[in-house]
């Protein structure tokens, strides 16, 4: 499968699904429904080769070190550095180059200023490490606890004070929507740097919003799995996404990459087979667009 727009080649994210614990069996899966990549956990120094084996490519591979490059004593960042560099001389022989994480610190109660600097260094000892590869960072948007690298103003300043190439964005807009933050005009400015997506959506449920605003939990309703009371993620085509802009200016900026379907979608949940269709719907979508 590949995008209409751009030709991209189209796969997912494995996930801590069962079905998506055996390597061998989900390769076999992937490749029976035309899906042409695979994004790794942790274990890419391994796995890699098993994919590329099987004629198939590697959209990213998770960074086994995440907090440790982010952290206040200065031996556990140098441990970090030198266990991901490792890591991706090792990836790299197998055939993969994009290396995920989203920039969580060690401790998100220190100050953001305080964390920011520890992630420069740590970033800046690997990059040419990254650089000897041909390999990339491809930093997710996701705003969990204390991240760095979400908004324009963080991913700006980093760029700014790391500015080696190596690093980039794992572009999703889903996690910009539930922000406020507008994808497009995101995907315009950072667009140098995009060297990874995911294929993932995130709806505004309008009704929700005004019954619960943006700032309060609920009081008696149950909370959205993957979302909040105002938003979810979805598959790609389930929400506001423009996903033949998105295409058509990645297309023209050359992009060489590929998108990978990240399900996180309360539809497409709770059985195997809601997630093989959940994977399939979001791919079909993006090949007719």
């Amino acid at each position: 499968m590949k995008t209409r727009t751009g030709l991209f080649p189209i796969g997912f994210r494995r996930m801590g699904y069962d079905w998506h614990k055996d390597i061998d069996a989900l390769i076999d899966w992937t490749k029976k429904n035309g899906l042409e990549l695979i994004d790794l956990s942790r274990d890419g120094d391994i796995t890699a080769k098993a994919v590329t084996a099987a004629g198939l490519k590697v959209g990213s591979v998770d960074f086994v070190e995440w907090q440790g490059m982010i952290s206040a004593d200065k031996a556990k960042r140098a441990d970090a550095v030198a266990k991901n560099a490792d890591y991706v001389k090792a990836c790299a022989a197998a055939g993969a180059n994009n290396f995920f994480l989203v920039m969580l610190p060690e401790d998100p109660a220190k100050s953001r200023k305080e964390n920011f600097g520890y992630m420069v260094e740590s970033f800046s000892e690997l990059a040419p490490t990254l650089e000897a590869v041909g390999g990339h960072v491809v930093i997710e948007g996701w705003p969990g606890p204390g991240a760095l690298c979400c908004t324009p103003e963080g991913y700006r300043g980093f760029f700014e004070q790391c500015p080696s190439k190596a690093m980039g964005v794992n572009y999703d807009p889903s996690h910009l929507l539930r922000m406020g933050i507008d994808p497009i005009r995101f995907l315009g400015e950072f667009i140098d740097r995009v060297y990874h997506v995911h294929g993932k959506d995130c709806t505004i449920i309008n009704e929700n919003l005004y019954e619960y605003g943006t700032e309060q939990p609920p009081t008696f309703a149950e909370p959205i799995p993957w979302g909040n009371m105002h938003w979810r993620y979805t598959i790609p085509g389930h929400g506001v996404s423009r996903w033949p802009k998105i295409l058509s200016m990645l297309e023209n900026h050359g992009y060489k990459g590929g998108v990978s379907i990240e399900l996180e979608d309360v539809k497409y949940s709770g059985s195997r087979a809601n997630e093989e269709l959940g994977i399939l719907q979001g791919a079909r979508f993006l090949e007719g667009t």
